[in-house]
């Protein structure tokens, strides 16, 4: 706790000192254009990751980035969509996910959660996930089978955010982009699922990113995920 003490009187000190007029805008209300969300892992620190300011993402963090379908779950991840989408009007929404993921690995190990019964329960709405890879990853195992676990999960979860029916009304005028990320936290790349090539990408300096708003084909995406052994490399 120290640590973070001193942290806060370093913000107050300085970040807050620096960016007074901004914190004071921001008292007045929210205006972010992006919802993002990710896992709780403590490695992701997505200001940091993306360079954002304050105001510039409404986040939704939980364990394996997870989005229960529209009315499978009376947790506050429904609540969070609809709020960024109704009261918010973000125009972006990003699943991202990352490396090393431990609810991936709780979600291919079920046996290893006898003592965690409520992280299993919530590994429930990642079902479609494991389903999709035992019955087309069989013949993966370890790093791999986890590898593809994680950049499935990312596609389900942008499927289960289609069954909104705010997502789906914004998205059918146009007026919402989905996007599907991967963090590799080993070397600090991100890579963007491509439906026009089925696999994910690195994101590179260019301007236009790849967009999520069509559903891939499933037999194009799960051929082609660039399965190599690495945390999100594609091919």
């Amino acid at each position: 706790m120290e640590k973070l003490v001193r942290g806060i009187h370093h913000f107050q000190a300085t970040a807050f000192s620096a960016h007074r007029e901004l914190f004071e805008s921001l008292s007045l209300g929210q205006r972010p254009d992006t919802l993002l969300i990710t896992c709780s892992d403590s490695r992701i620190a997505p200001d940091l990751l993306m360079q954002t300011q304050p105001g510039d993402l409404f986040v939704l963090r939980n364990a394996g980035n997870l989005i229960p379908p529209y009315g499978a779950a009376n947790g506050g991840e429904g609540a969070t969509i609809e709020y960024a989408i109704s009261a918010l009007s973000v125009t972006h929404v990003l699943v991202m996910g990352h490396s090393h993921c431990g609810a991936m690995k709780g979600l291919l190990q079920p046996e290893s959660l006898t003592d965690m019964p409520l992280v299993g329960d919530w590994l429930k709405h990642a079902e479609a996930t494991r389903h999709v890879v035992d019955e087309c990853y069989p013949e993966l195992e370890g790093k791999d089978l986890l590898n593809a676990a994680i950049k499935e999960n990312v596609l389900v979860q942008l499927d289960n955010l289609r069954t909104y029916p705010k997502v789906a009304a914004r998205l059918a005028k146009g007026e919402l982009t989905m996007h599907g990320w991967i963090y590799e936290i080993e070397s600090g790349q991100i890579l963007a699922y491509d439906p026009e090539v089925s696999h994910f990408v690195p994101i590179t300096s260019r301007l236009s990113l790849p967009t999520m708003n069509a559903r891939p084909m499933a037999t194009a995406r799960l051929s082609r995920l660039g399965l190599n052994g690495h945390a999100a490399h594609g091919d």
